[in-house]
């Protein structure tokens, strides 16, 4: 398949993931003439600079949109950006995804990876999911019609079971990795060449191990099965903003 020419892709999180996936992309989407539409309502922070490498100590108390669309104008002038300094969640997610040809989540919240995963699939937009925790990273494409996140997680644990990556911590090294496989799984997808739908990448850094686990759809899954019972977003009971 040719080379997709003017996407739109969205990257919501200009975090540990969203930053160096920007980064990787930026010159590869400058020269097909992309929109790059950034989506976060997040500040930057000093704890924070190690693994966000758009943002710098100057940028400190800024918009994480406003900071990284200066630092990509900077280096890519050629690549069209849009900061959306907002919060996602079940009454705008669609309207988030709509339209783009990728979608890159980059959040670091559970519930938010979910609802990211149920706006993709409802949308019809591909879906690069990342995800790091201390030292090991996963990434998964989520292709219309395939395997979704759903059918590998099936729903969020309860409140507080799984530790976020601010209460466990991450390697920024782990980060900059995963935001960089992400990148080239967003071109892949562009150009029609996905490596890894229904295909959960795992990454250990300690150990160096990468495994790939071959993800099956379910047919009883809530919102890709036969069957959804998740078919509207304000129905979405499990909805939480990133």
């Amino acid at each position: 398949m040719s080379t997709l020419r003017s996407p739109k892709i969205t990257v919501i999180g200009a975090g540990g993931l969203g930053c160096p996936a920007l980064y990787a992309l930026g010159p590869e989407l400058a020269a097909r003439d992309a929109r790059v539409v950034i989506v976060d309502d997040d500040r930057v922070d000093l704890s924070n600079l190690q693994r966000q490498i758009l943002h710098r100590t100057a940028d400190l108390g800024r918009l994480k949109v406003d900071s990284a669309e200066e630092a990509l104008a900077a280096r890519f002038p050629a690549l069209a950006v849009e900061a959306r300094a907002l919060r996602v969640g079940r009454e705008n997610a669609r309207a988030v995804v709509a339209g783009s040809d990728v979608v890159l989540d980059g959040t670091d919240s559970i519930e938010a990876k979910f609802l990211i995963n149920d706006a993709c699939v409802l949308e019809r937009v591909p879906l690069v999911h990342g995800g790091v925790l201390r030292f090991s990273g996963q990434l998964l494409s989520v292709l219309p019609g395939q395997a979704c996140y759903r059918c590998l997680f099936e729903a969020p644990p309860p409140p507080g079971a799984a530790p976020s990556c601010q209460e466990a911590g991450v390697l920024g090294a782990v980060c900059g990795l995963l935001g960089a496989l992400m990148a080239e799984e967003a071109l892949a997808i562009l150009d029609g060449k996905p490596a890894l739908g229904s295909t959960l990448l795992v990454i250990d850094a300690l150990s160096g191990e990468r495994r790939r686990i071959k993800i099956k759809p379910r047919p009883d899954c809530q919102v890709c099965g036969a069957h959804p019972t998740i078919t509207s977003l304000d129905l979405h009971r499990e909805a939480a903003a990133c």
